[in-house]
């Protein structure tokens, strides 16, 4: 993963320099809105952290950048008054959440194809049951239908039996 540090402040290298130690992240500085897009065209990255000067600079409103960024995580900083420490814990904290974010959609994800197998599976085991007490289906046709009764009854009891397991952060 890479962080990608928009700003034309001087020492801006240093900073990146630093952040990298802090985050054990590579960081890559862009000097201008034009650098930062031609970055992001070539690299993708973790994190967009953009000054507040260079996206106040854009009088159109929506700025490029941020629809350009993917699915790294947009920040704004007044680079002017964030030390690297509070740039780092700001970083930090936005990386944390995004993968708090991710594993609880995992986790909605696998809860709903859960929620849906179970109820295809009953759904199947309920019809196939109905299926088997018609009288006038052959012979041949009613163990056929045992058959699909019986394996949606042991998918069944394996889905209640096992949950799908939580994912851990």
């Amino acid at each position: 993963m890479k962080i990608l540090i928009v700003t034309g402040m001087e020492g801006a290298e240093n900073c990146a320099a630093a952040l990298t130690k802090m985050l054990e992240l590579e960081c890559e500085v862009a000097n201008s809105r034009k650098a930062a897009l031609s970055a992001l065209k070539r690299n993708e990255y973790a994190a967009i952290v953009v000054d507040e000067s260079i996206i106040d600079s854009n009088p159109a409103g929506s700025d490029p950048i941020w629809e350009s960024a993917g699915l790294a995580i947009p920040l704004q900083v007044n680079f002017a008054l964030s030390g690297a420490q509070r740039l780092a814990r700001e970083i930090r904290m936005a990386l944390n959440r995004r993968e708090r974010e991710r594993v609880l959609s995992h986790q909605a994800a696998a809860a709903a194809i859960e929620t849906e197998l179970r109820s295809t599976v009953a759904g199947l085991l309920l019809h196939s049951q109905l299926a088997m007490q018609d009288r006038q289906i052959p012979a041949p046709l009613a163990e056929k239908m045992r058959l699909v009764a019986n394996l949606a009854g042991n998918l069944r009891q394996q889905l209640t039996s096992q949950p799908i397991p939580q994912l851990r952060a």
